[in-house]
């Protein structure tokens, strides 16, 4: 038996990004030892004119969680600061607001903030 399908998923994000769709998800061994998961999944079209996702995944331990997110930021910075224009940097910095189906909310449709409303009423 392939025990990665017996892990417990403790938390799941998933972000659309055109053709693909990220998916970050944090899981539990049995032992309680915790690692993310990370997956792209690109949507393709096949000749029959059928649909198949191609999937790739990155198994990122905890030990190795700060090593990660420090060469990931390295590596966004190289690319702001280095390889893109201005105009390129000040879109990557506009602000985005996302509603549970991924796709971004228009300011119309944001709802105002309440700090008195509870989670359940959400």
């Amino acid at each position: 038996m392939d025990d990665r399908h017996d892990q417990e998923e403790i938390y799941s994000q998933r972000i659309k990004a055109g053709k693909r769709t990220y998916f970050f998800d944090v899981k539990a061994t049995r032992g309680q030892d915790y690692y993310l998961t990370i997956t792209e999944s690109k949507r393709r079209q096949n000749s029959d004119d059928s649909v198949s996702y191609e999937k790739h995944k990155i198994f990122l331990y905890k030990e190795d969680f700060l090593k990660f997110v420090d060469a990931l930021q390295d590596a966004v910075e190289y690319v702001r600061e280095e390889l893109l224009t201005p105009e390129e940097v000040a879109e990557l910095d506009r602000p985005r607001d996302y509603d549970d189906r991924d796709q971004p909310r228009r300011e119309i449709d944001r709802p105002a903030f309440d700090p008195n409303r509870s989670d359940e009423n959400s």
